[in-house]
């Protein structure tokens, strides 16, 4: 199937269901990107790449927002166009080691332990997207199941990595922002357990997966709030954060 799907048989009800949480989606990103570019200014220097970078990770779901929208459209529309389905494995192949990245530079960790992390989660991050695809995109059930055990791998390496290694570091975090660390930790879990299973649902471009990037670039931006007033008593006065 290569990554596309026909979706002229939809009905008119189901065309318009798929439309609106396009759109829906579309404005969110939207909206949040807007939101954390213009309130890095909010905390401490040191903790403003993260916001950047969450800014970055929802600016670029919104443009394959729109591009998978226009092709959804284009297929519904249009004789000879199909669904190109793959907008979306390109999207995660940049979001989710940006995901990663955000995570960790929010927490400003040592610059040993900080590099030793990005050096093991962002290629493994990779191979999960990279693996999960031949799998989605297979017509036959064995080499399905193939590729999706193999993105498997690297996905419960991240698990071990955030649920064993990232946890050492949390013992040196303020209370509030250890909780909300944790927190986080398993809204990354929600956002990165579609890859590897995706392969199995054949869905129209809406994944639980992007429903989940704003929302924590929201958390990012919350813990970099919590160390900025950890770190800074006139900071957290300012902001009113006693």
């Amino acid at each position: 199937m290569d990554g596309i799907y026909d979706v002229t048989t939809l009905t008119a009800g189901q065309y318009s269901a798929v439309s609106n949480i396009l759109s829906f989606g579309f404005a969110s990103m939207l909206a949040t990107t807007i939101y954390l570019y213009l309130s890095q200014a909010r905390v401490l220097p040191k903790y403003r790449q993260a916001i950047v970078i969450s800014g970055t990770v929802t600016l670029i779901a919104l443009y394959h927002y729109w591009r998978i929208y226009d092709s959804f459209k284009a297929s519904a529309h249009m004789d000879g166009e199909t669904f190109n389905e793959a907008y979306r494995y390109v999207d995660w192949l940049l979001t989710v080691p940006l995901l990663l990245l955000e995570t960790i530079a929010v927490l400003a960790l040592p610059a040993a332990n900080r590099k030793s992390l990005i050096a093991r989660l962002v290629p493994a991050s990779a191979a999960m997207i990279v693996l999960g695809y031949p799998g989605e995109i297979a017509a036959e059930n064995g080499p399905k199941m193939m590729w999706g055990a193999l993105s498997t791998i690297p996905f419960l390496y991240i698990l071990y990595i955030l649920f064993v290694e990232l946890t050492k570091s949390l013992e040196k975090q303020p209370a509030e922002v250890s909780a909300t660390v944790k927190r986080l930790r398993l809204l990354l879990i929600a956002t990165w357990g579609v890859y590897p299973i995706s392969y199995l649902m054949p869905v129209l471009g809406i994944d639980g997966a992007n429903a989940f990037v704003g929302r924590q670039g929201l958390t990012i931006y919350k813990i970099a709030r919590l160390k900025s007033a950890a770190d800074d008593a006139s900071y957290a006065s300012a902001e009113g954060m006693h």
